[in-house]
């Protein structure tokens, strides 16, 4: 894998809060982004343990979280009128695109998105 920097959709975070050691091994060494619509979906569960709470809170402030700009929104409109897919998801693609960086997701919905590079994570079942 090129470069260092990967973009993580809500998925893979909650598989590395999981204890998913391919996703652990995947991301180790990398510098991690969150759009801010993961890190609300992360803090935002229903029923959360303090133990829960306190491990998101460690892992978003590992990360690089990116609040929304007038770019990231430019993307977002262009993902929405080109593209069939859920306002949180063209929050996070647009973020993508707005790095530069790998969205790393197992979301096939994101497959779609041509703008955008992509590294789909294939959850065994």
């Amino acid at each position: 894998m090129s470069g260092n920097s990967l973009i993580v959709d809500t998925n893979i975070a909650l598989y590395l809060l999981s204890g998913d050691e391919t996703v652990a091994e995947l991301l180790d060494g990398q510098d991690i982004y969150l759009s801010f619509i993961t890190e609300l979906e992360l803090l935002g569960y229903n029923n959360m343990t303090d133990s829960d709470r306190k491990r998101i809170e460690s892992l978003i402030k590992d990360c690089f979280v990116i609040d929304i700009n007038e770019e990231i929104k430019r993307n977002i409109l262009a993902l929405r009128s080109t593209y069939s897919i859920k306002l949180p998801d063209a929050i996070i693609a647009g973020t993508s695109i707005y790095l530069g960086f790998p969205l790393v997701t197992a979301d096939s919905g994101f497959k779609k998105i041509k703008e955008m590079p992509l590294i789909f994570y294939e959850v065994n079942a």
